[in-house]
C-alpha cells in the first residue's frame, strides 16, 4: 500500500478558533482553542500554551499552509514566530461563526451590567440597581460592545454614560483609619477636606485616634499617601469593605 505524504509546510488541525490579520498585503492566521483567545485579551490566561492550538502563523488554517520565514520577515519585520503570535493574537480579527459571535457579545453585556451593578447604587436610595435595570439602561443609550477590551474596563465606561440618564453614583468604600495621637487633628481635618468622605465614627485607642471612613473610590489613592507619608509609618489604613475602581489602570477591581 502507497505511503500518503503530507508536505512540510501543512498542518492539520480540527475544532478549531482561527485569528487573522493582514499585513503587508498578505494575510497570515494562527490557529487557537475555542474560547481562549478572549481570556487572553482580558488578561485571565497567560500561558500561550494553553491559547495556541500549535505555535505557528499560517497562511490559511483550513488548509494548513504554513507561512514561510521570508514573508513573516517581510511583513513583520521579525521571524521570531513566539512573537508573531501574540501580535496577531493581539491585534487580529477573531473569526468565529454569527451565532458564536451574537452569544460573545450577549455575554460580555451581562458581564458589564452584573459589574456596574455591583460597583454602583442609586444615591437617592443608597441600594444597587438590579442588573436587569442596568442592562435596560444600557440598551435605552444603546451601548455598543467592544470585543477587543474586556468587561471590566467597559464599565467604566458604561458608569460614565449612565450617570448622564439614571441617578447613578459609586458605591463608597468603607475604611478604618488609625492616626497617631500628635497628628490626628491636623490629618482628621485633612481627611475630612477630600471630597465625599464622610467620617461615620471616631474613637482612642491608646495613643491612637481610630476613624470609620466612607470615600469615593476614587479618592483611595490620595487617601493611601496621605497616611504613609504624613505618621511615618505610625499611621494605619485598613479597607473595611472594597468597591475600588483603580482608575489609572482602568480596571475595575
Amino acid at each position: 500500500m502507497p505511503k500518503i505524504f503530507t508536505p512540510t509546510n501543512q498542518i492539520r488541525l480540527t475544532n478549531v478558533a482561527v485569528v487573522r490579520m493582514k499585513k503587508g498585503g498578505k494575510r497570515f492566521e494562527i490557529a487557537c482553542y475555542k474560547n481562549k483567545v478572549l481570556s487572553w485579551r482580558s488578561g485571565t490566561e497567560k500561558d500561550l500554551d494553553e491559547v495556541l492550538q500549535t505555535i505557528a502563523v499560517f497562511n490559511n488554517v483550513s488548509k494548513g499552509e504554513v507561512a514561510k520565514k521570508e514573508e513573516l520577515q517581510k511583513a513583520f519585520g521579525k521571524d521570531d514566530v513566539t512573537e508573531i503570535c501574540k501580535e496577531i493574537l493581539a491585534k487580529g480579527e477573531l473569526q468565529v461563526s454569527e451565532k458564536e459571535r451574537q452569544d460573545q457579545l450577549d455575554s460580555m453585556f451581562k458581564e458589564i451590567a452584573t459589574t456596574v451593578a455591583d460597583k454602583c447604587v442609586n444615591p437617592e436610595t443608597k441600594r444597587p440597581y438590579p442588573v436587569s435595570i442596568i442592562e435596560k439602561s444600557m440598551k435605552d443609550i444603546h451601548y455598543s460592545i467592544k470585543p477587543h477590551r474586556n468587561a471590566k474596563q467597559q464599565a467604566l465606561d458604561v458608569i460614565r454614560l449612565l450617570k448622564e440618564t439614571i441617578p447613578l453614583e459609586r458605591a463608597k468604600m468603607r475604611l478604618k483609619v488609625a492616626l497617631p495621637a500628635k497628628e490626628a487633628k491636623r490629618l482628621k481635618e485633612r481627611i475630612a477636606k477630600l471630597s465625599s468622605t464622610v467620617t461615620e465614627g471616631e474613637e482612642w485607642e491608646g495613643e491612637r485616634l481610630m476613624l470609620t471612613c466612607l470615600i469615593d473610590p476614587g479618592h483611595f489613592r490620595e487617601m493611601d499617601e496621605i497616611i504613609r507619608t504624613e505618621t511615618k509609618g505610625a499611621g494605619a489604613l485598613e479597607v473595611l469593605n472594597l468597591k475600588e475602581i483603580k482608575e489609572g489602570e482602568e480596571v475595575l477591581e
